[in-house]
């Protein structure tokens, strides 16, 4: 029986140490998982960073369309008839022609809808 006993004791002793080589594995693993978890300043940078890349590209389409308005000559005749008749300023009567290609039909509509 103690032959038996023996055995089991190294058995005992090689399952434990086995045992403590994957805690330490998981231990490893885990404090690496929690780590890059608890890295929030990694998920603000990058929000930040597509936030700002963003906003680049909606100010790079503005200034497009900016440049796209201002290439469009309009007829001040046609401002001044859309202003006095729909009551607006002539700014709003301009940019909304310029807008609509100097098409006064389709920027009347847009003002009335």
């Amino acid at each position: 029986m103690e032959g038996v006993a023996a055995e089991e004791g190294i058995e005992r002793t090689e399952d434990s140490k086995d045992l403590q080589k994957q805690s330490k594995a998981l231990d490893k693993l885990t404090y690496h998982v929690e780590d890059r978890q608890l890295d929030s300043t990694r998920v603000h940078q990058a929000m930040a960073s597509i936030a700002a890349s963003a906003e680049a590209d909606r100010n790079a389409v503005k200034h497009y369309q900016e440049k796209e308005l201002a290439a469009v000559k309009i007829n001040p005749s046609d401002v001044d008839i859309i202003a006095n008749e729909l009551e607006l300023d002539k700014k709003v009567a301009e940019r909304t022609l310029g807008e609509h290609k100097r098409d006064a039909v389709a920027a009347i509509r847009r003002l009335l809808a």
